[in-house]
């Protein structure tokens, strides 16, 4: 039978020890797609979204999710995060916005959780944002793509 470390023998749900782990350098990539109308895409690059700069906005809502995640999470550990960057790729031909989080720390364990709740938050931002020109906004594609450190060592996605 497999055993889980988020449980406890009684099958109780538990949020697992690090303490004896050492610290190391730890990196995480994640990334993430919103696909909307090409209209709505040149409405954002050409700044004429009413509530503002999507991509400032959505970056931010990016770092503070990050920052965030152990709150959200319930079993992620609270981590001191050493560098957050989140950047957008737009392909106006297909109306799409890959987006990007790469999230670093120094710490017992890994970054993947907070990567990707920086993807998925920035995703919503740009969905909030835009939802006024677009209700047919789908986000999708959200996944670790890296991820380096701790015992586990290096973890690149299969492409």
């Amino acid at each position: 039978m497999t055993k889980f470390s988020h449980f406890d023998e009684k099958g109780k749900a538990k949020m697992i020890d690090v303490t004896a782990k050492e610290r190391s350098v730890r990196k995480a990539v994640a990334r993430g797609k919103v696909l909307m109308k090409k209209k709505t895409l040149s409405l954002i690059e050409r700044g004429e979204m009413p509530k503002g700069d999507v991509f400032v906005v959505a970056k931010i809502a990016g770092i503070m999710a990050a920052k965030k995640t152990s709150e959200m999470i319930p079993m992620c550990h609270p981590l001191e995060l050493t560098g957050i960057d989140i950047s957008f790729m737009k392909d106006a031909d297909l109306g799409e916005i890959t987006i990007e989080a790469t999230v670093r720390t120094v710490g017992r364990t890994g970054v993947e959780m907070e990567a990707m709740t920086a993807v998925s938050v920035a995703a919503l931002t740009i969905y909030d944002m835009c939802k006024s020109a677009d209700k047919n906004i789908v986000l999708s594609d959200i996944k670790l793509i890296t991820k380096h450190g701790g015992k586990s060592g290096l973890f690149i996605r299969d492409t």
